[in-house]
C-alpha cells in the first residue's frame, strides 16, 4: 500500500492583522509512493507544522496538499484517517494514561466499524515486537520504547498508506532509538508504506530517508538525496553548514 504526496505553495500564519506571523511562507515538495522523505532544520523552522497541516490537525493553511492525487481537504474525515496517521514525539503524551493498550487499539477499530477486533489488535501488537499480554497494560507500566511501539501499532491498525513521523525517537533513550528506527524500516519494507519524517538528526536521515528537505524560517532551501550527506553535496549555504556541522559532530564522537 503506497501513496505519493504533493505539496504546493503551502503557507500558514498564526495570529491576525499586523500581529500575524507567517510560519510557512510557501512550501512545496513531493514524496514518491513508498519513499521515506525527511524534513530537517533547526527548531522553529516549520518542520512539525508541515506535518500538522498534512494531517489536518491544523486546518487554516493555504495552498494544496494531495495524497494519492486526492485533495486532503476534500477527503471525508474517516477516509482521511484510514489513509494517513501520525506518530508523535512523546509516546507518553500521545497515549491516554488511564486507557489500556487494548482500549487505545480498539477505539479506532470501533469508530471505523472494522471486524475481528481481537485478531487485529493481536496482529498489530505483534508486528511492533510486543507480546499479546501488553494489550492489558497501561502506559505507566511500560518503558518509553514500549510506549512508542504501542503508538506505532495504534497508527498502523487502520492500515494507512502514509505515516507522518514527528521525531519519533528523540524522546527515547539512545539505546532504544536504533530499535525503533529499525522497526520503522522493517514495517515500511513489509507494508510498502510512505513516510514523511521530521528529525533534527542527520544520522537518522542517513539511516531512514531516501531524500530530505532542509528547512529554514518556514521555507525549503533545498531537497537532497541521502547520498548528499556524506560528501556534503548541498549547494545552499545553510544546508551546507547544517550538514558540515553534523559531520564534524559525528567525527568528534567517533574520535572520542
Amino acid at each position: 500500500m503506497t501513496s505519493p504526496v504533493e505539496i504546493n505553495d503551502l503557507s500558514i500564519s498564526f495570529g491576525e492583522g499586523p500581529a500575524a506571523v507567517k510560519v510557512l511562507p510557501s512550501v512545496s515538495f513531493s514524496v514518491d509512493a513508498g519513499e521515506c522523505f525527511g524534513l530537517v532544520g533547526e527548531s522553529g523552522s516549520g518542520k512539525s507544522t508541515v506535518l500538522r497541516c498534512i494531517a489536518m490537525l491544523t486546518d487554516f493553511w493555504q495552498g494544496k496538499i494531495l495524497i494519492g492525487g486526492r485533495d486532503v481537504r476534500k477527503l471525508p474525515r474517516l477516509e482521511r484517517c484510514r489513509l494517513l496517521q501520525m506518530v508523535f514525539q512523546d509516546p507518553y503524551g500521545s497515549l491516554h494514561p488511564r486507557q489500556s493498550v487494548r482500549t487505545a487499539l480498539a477505539e479506532p477499530l470501533r469508530i471505523h466499524g472494522l471486524d475481528d477486533h481481537e485478531g487485529r489488535m493481536r496482529r498489530a501488537i505483534r508486528d511492533v515486537g510486543l507480546s499479546a499480554d501488553f494489550l492489558d497494560r497501561f502506559p505507566h507500566q511500560m518503558s518509553g520504547g514500549q510506549r512508542q511501539r504501542v503508538a506505532i501499532a495504534r497508527a498502523l491498525i487502520l492500515e494507512p498508506a502514509l505515516l507522518l513521523l514527528d521525531e519519533p525517537t528523540s524522546a527515547l533513550d539512545v539505546s532504544v532509538q536504533a530499535e525503533i528506527l529499525n522497526l520503522l524500516v522493517r514495517l515500511r519494507d513489509e507494508r510498502g508504506l510512505t513516510y514523511i519524517m521530521v528529525t533534527h538528526d542527520l544520522a537518522v536521515v542517513d539511516h531512514m530517508c531516501d531524500r530530505f528537505a532542509v528547512m529554514l524560517h518556514g521555507e525549503v532551501t533545498e531537497v537532497l538525496p541521502r547520498s548528499a550527506i556524506l560528501g556534503n553535496g548541498a549547494t545552499h549555504p545553510y544546508a551546507r553548514n547544517l550538514i558540515q556541522t553534523s559531520l564534524e559532530y559525528e567525527g568528534a564522537l567517533e574520535a572520542g
